[in-house]
């Protein structure tokens, strides 16, 4: 928590946040042309920001995007601000998240979790149908070749789909792009979200990146953003003490 506060008492950290609030996914470019500062300048900052994890950086190809983590963000609030205020600042938040839908691009969800592995059993703990039975309560089902079906598939024995998508990037073991949509409207480009997975070693320990973006709107946003900690909390148990958590972590009460 001390990184995030010495993060957010510069003002340059903080018009940088606010600019990938705006447009999240920014290159150090487009961050630059909104800052009327050096490259290198900027670059110090932002690897400040990285290293209170209120920012993550994911490569496309020679690109490298720059997400808002919203965790440490949302720790801080919890702590600081929402058992005090908390009745009052809920409907004042409301009342902007309204005013600013009608401004923003489609919302997305950066995710951060490290975890004592390897690239290739976290590959396999995201792509074994037997293993995300284990930590996710479905089985995610596909041959995970580029362009193949995927399915996430109950594990009632009803076979029913309650997720579908296409896989568009498999690079085992360190990155894998799937698109999600209800089985409904399969086939409907328009309607799916993409979920990447990027997979970065380092030494004993793996770096675990899960973006989840153009959903539907905020709601959506919301339900992710408590659907994703749940799952990746119970696979980083599963694989670094062999078992997940005592309890299905999404089934813990929401508070607020």
């Amino acid at each position: 928590m001390d990184k995030v506060f010495k993060a957010l008492a510069d003002e340059t950290r903080r018009r940088l946040l606010d600019r990938l609030h705006e447009h999240n996914g920014q290159t150090l470019g487009e961050l630059c042309a909104r800052i009327d500062m050096a490259r290198q300048s900027v670059t110090q900052h932002l690897a400040v920001l990285e290293a209170a994890n209120l920012v993550s950086t994911v490569r496309r190809g020679r690109e490298k995007l720059h997400y808002l983590n919203p965790v440490p963000l949302h720790e801080m609030q919890e702590r600081w601000i929402d058992k005090f205020e908390r009745p009052r600042l809920r409907a004042l938040g409301a009342v902007r998240r309204r005013a600013e839908e009608a401004m923003t691009d489609k919302p997305a969800f950066v995710y951060v979790t490290y975890i004592a592995s390897t690239p290739e059993k976290v590959w396999e703990a995201l792509t074994s149908a037997d293993l995300t039975a284990d930590y996710w309560g479905h089985r995610n089902e596909s041959d995970w070749r580029q362009g193949s079906r995927w399915a996430h598939v109950r594990t009632d024995g009803s076979g029913v789909e309650d997720v579908v998508g296409a896989v568009v990037v498999s690079e085992p073991p360190t990155r894998l792009v799937t698109t999600w949509t209800s089985p409904e409207n399969e086939g409907r480009e328009e309607t799916c979200s993409r979920v990447t997975f990027d997979i970065e070693a380092h030494a004993d320990i793996v770096r675990l990146t899960v973006t989840h973006e153009d959903l539907e709107d905020e709601g959506a946003l919301a339900e992710v953003s408590f659907g994703w900690p749940a799952v990746l909390s119970n696979l980083k148990s599963l694989l670094e003490t062999g078992r997940v958590l005592p309890q299905e972590p999404w089934e813990v009460p929401r508070t607020g």
